[in-house]
């Protein structure tokens, strides 16, 4: 797939030329005067054709979006008291089920998805698996408890996608003090190993990608910004989806009166750090239309710019040759 918005020219002075077509435009008139206009449907045709010609002498580049080697996705669902919130309509829990059933469906029958809730901790609800039936079932009823660990939600997560990484859950979800990331040579979870294990660049592993579901606020468990570090330091994208509204809503539990609003920053700071994306939704429209472009995103590769000349000459010069192909077929010559 081309990204048009990421199109470049090598060569943009060479654009000078097309200002040639509306002489040759006007010529073509001026000789098809008394021709009727519905003639020249075929003039037209050639005239695009031309026209991409021309287009591919800038030499063009553009960054290709190709489709990648996607096996598991891991779904991280918010099911703190939080998501009770009614700023998302019918609540911020009922809309995000909703559009992770539109994120599941949109996915390839190959891809692997597993289903984890967080609240004070984190669980996995539905490890990775290709049965749509068991994920649409698995997310029909998630309860909602009291606090909110992201950072458990995505090391769970992880831990899903990477069983023999050697990462140990049980102690990085009850350490207290941990060693700060620049003094680690491994990827965290690891650093009592003795192995030698590298880290890898953040987002190279293209099989695998976490999705976290949440309004951000985060009030236990292991820091969020460390876990996201240690997703990055494995290769492994942590999409983040804000679920809510940035003024919030006040919510009433055992007679206290809270006001729960979207926290957008940690959120970003995960995709920033793992080099994944962050999307705002305000409306259960908006998180059904987040979740059908994250689907495909998903699965899109970006590769470096690569010059698409040959894409555009080939275009053009085909439109050329049918234009004169239907035109002598019609009136015996080109035009």
């Amino acid at each position: 797939m081309l990204s048009l918005n990421s199109l470049t020219l090598l060569w943009p002075s060479l654009l000078w030329i097309f200002l040639g077509l509306p002489v040759l435009a006007g010529g073509y008139v001026w000789l098809r005067r008394e021709q009727r206009w519905s003639r020249h449907g075929y003039a037209l045709l050639m005239l695009c054709g031309l026209s991409l010609v021309i287009f591919s002498l800038a030499r063009p580049r553009a960054v290709l979006l190709l489709p990648g080697r996607l096996d598991i996705v891991m779904l991280a669902i918010d099911t703190s008291g939080s998501m009770r919130a009614t700023d998302v309509q019918p609540s911020r829990i009922e809309a995000a089920q909703a559009a992770v059933r539109t994120f599941i469906a949109e996915q390839p029958s190959q891809v692997k998805v597993g289903i984890v809730t967080v609240a004070g901790t984190a669980a996995v609800v539905l490890a990775p698996t290709v049965s749509r039936d068991e994920l649409y079932h698995s997310i029909e009823n998630l309860p909602l408890q009291t606090g909110s660990a992201l950072g458990s939600g995505i090391l769970i997560a992880l831990a899903q996608l990477l069983p023999g990484s050697g990462i140990e859950v049980d102690k990085l979800l009850t350490e207290a003090d941990r060693p700060p990331l620049k003094d680690l040579g491994k990827p965290l979870g690891q650093e009592d190993k003795g192995t030698n294990q590298v880290k890898l660049e953040p987002g190279s592993n293209k099989a695998l990608a976490i999705v976290l579901i949440s309004d951000g606020q985060s009030n236990m468990g292991p820091e969020v910004l460390k876990m996201a570090q240690l997703a990055a330091d494995h290769g492994v994208r942590v999409y983040t989806v804000g679920v809510g509204t940035t003024e919030g809503i006040v919510l009433k539990a055992q007679g206290v009166s809270m006001r729960v609003k979207l926290d957008e920053t940690v959120l970003k700071k995960v995709a920033e750090l793992t080099l994944a994306d962050y999307y705002r939704a305000t409306s259960a429209s908006d998180l059904k239309k987040v979740y059908a472009a994250l689907a495909t995103t998903i699965r899109l590769e970006k590769h470096q710019s690569t010059e698409v000349t040959a894409l555009f000459l080939a275009t053009g010069t085909l439109l050329m040759l049918l234009a004169a192909f239907l035109s002598v077929r019609r009136d015996g010559r080109v035009l």
